[in-house]
């Protein structure tokens, strides 16, 4: 989580706060987060931010956060259920439901999402379904980005981007798919609130006694991290994709338009607001797949050279599904492998056979967005392919393209900063 102050220029003033959190997992495909530890976490970062510059007063807020999480509420705002985030696979078993009772192309095309328990629709059935007496309880369901709002701010309403990605949204209409509220039981009263375009939040009368910087401040409602990080990044037109790899890893492009018809199969479209769409496909293996290997196999410090000098073995494979398959088959019993290990190899082999996979995996993705546009350049995103530059090597020989390096080590908090300078008129995007 980062937080920091900008001028009107859109340059940093003074330190990013960052402050390390991880989802906690289960054996059952659990990926879990306490909504209100994060909240604190997040109210703590304000606190230092503002602190250190206690005569500079705010004109705006602008801040994004992961898509697709879903967390309940009661009827004093308080959660019932943990943030269950988009890792979590205990509802996978809906996602056959959803499939038997749907036809997954006419949904797909009108809320960009397959059928898969990283969206709401299987997520909000299995509460249903195997938590009756939180599903009892909950009179509204929510992103965090919405329960950190109402927490810090006082006002829950998400935006057409957090909405955009629950798999429930209506991507063309700009409204909560009713026939997946009909079939889940669900009124729209207890979906969030999706402001409109040009609205913006006002900071409570509390959130203004803690922090009197906020004072006439406007607050944006949040928007997805990835959106945040392909305007960060540059890409801004159809043809210009931005490949990320972090935790997961996705690739994607915006454009300025309507959601696209035809939508190629594997890949989902979400928006940033009313006027601009956000397509591409994400995996659930990242960085995390190889923090996992480094832990697995013992493999300790800095091994980016090692990895550039070591040979790949093309008998050893990698099946990059242990955190699960999204983007391009959405398998839920996808299963990670390890395939061909021999006493000869060691961490670093199976390491750079996994890079391997993830690159196979992410020209599917390349493949399914040309048809959509023809890629005309790539931008790399991310703090694992700075990490371990022969990733971005290999990838480039996977798609027989140029990726061209970052410009920026922050690109999800610099996607907001230029959201909050286009809504002050300084800048067209």
């Amino acid at each position: 989580m980062r937080a920091g102050l900008f001028d009107r220029d859109g340059r940093p003033v003074g330190e990013v706060i960052k402050v390390k959190r991880k989802f906690q997992s289960g054996p059952d495909g659990e990926s879990e987060l306490n909504p209100l530890a994060a909240t604190i976490q997040t109210r703590n970062a304000i606190d230092r931010v503002l602190s250190a510059h206690p005569e500079t007063f705010v004109r705006t807020v602008s801040f994004c956060a992961f898509w697709h999480s879903l967390c309940g509420l009661d009827s004093n705002n308080e959660p019932t259920t943990p943030i269950l985030g988009w890792a979590d696979t205990r509802a996978r078993e809906y996602s056959a439901m959803l499939k038997q009772n749907f036809d997954e192309k006419v949904i797909h095309e009108r809320t960009g999402a397959h059928f898969h328990s990283s969206f709401w629709p299987a997520k909000l059935l299995w509460v249903r379904e195997q938590r009756p007496e939180i599903w009892a309880k909950t009179r509204r369901w929510a992103s965090y980005s919405d329960v950190c709002q109402q927490e810090l701010f006082g006002d829950a309403r998400t935006s057409v981007s957090m909405a955009s990605a629950t798999g429930m949204f209506d991507q063309a209409r700009c409204v909560w798919d009713q026939e997946l509220l009909n079939f889940i039981g669900l009124d729209p009263q207890q979906m969030p609130q999706v402001a409109a375009f040009g609205d913006v939040i006002r900071p409570s009368k509390a959130a203004i006694e803690r922090w009197p910087q906020l004072a006439n401040a406007e607050i944006l409602p949040a928007i997805g991290d990835g959106a945040a990080d392909t305007l960060g990044a540059g890409c801004k037109r159809l043809g210009e994709a931005v490949l990320m790899i972090g935790t997961s890893a996705s690739m994607r492009m915006m454009y300025e338009g309507e959601p696209p018809r035809n939508l190629p199969e594997g890949l989902w479209s979400y928006r940033l607001d009313e006027r601009r769409i956000v397509v591409g496909g994400a995996l659930s293996d990242g960085g995390n797949l190889i923090s996992l290997l480094r832990k697995k196999f013992g493999v300790k410090g800095n091994i980016a050279n090692e990895l550039r000098l070591r040979t790949r073995d093309k008998n050893l494979r990698v099946e990059p599904f242990f955190f699960g398959e999204r983007s391009t088959g959405y398998r839920e019993d996808a299963k990670g492998e390890i395939i061909g290990l021999e006493p000869k190899h060691d961490g670093l082999d199976v390491i750079l056979a996994a890079m391997h996979a993830v690159a196979e995996r992410l020209a599917d993705i390349a493949g399914r967005l040309e048809k959509v546009a023809p890629i005309r350049s790539i931008r790399a995103s991310g703090g694992t392919l700075r990490e371990y530059p022969v990733w971005r090597e290999i990838i480039e020989a996977k798609l027989g393209k140029h990726i061209m390096p970052s410009r920026t080590h922050e690109s999800s908090l610099d996607g907001t900063v230029l959201l909050s300078l286009e809504r002050l008129g300084k800048i067209e995007i």
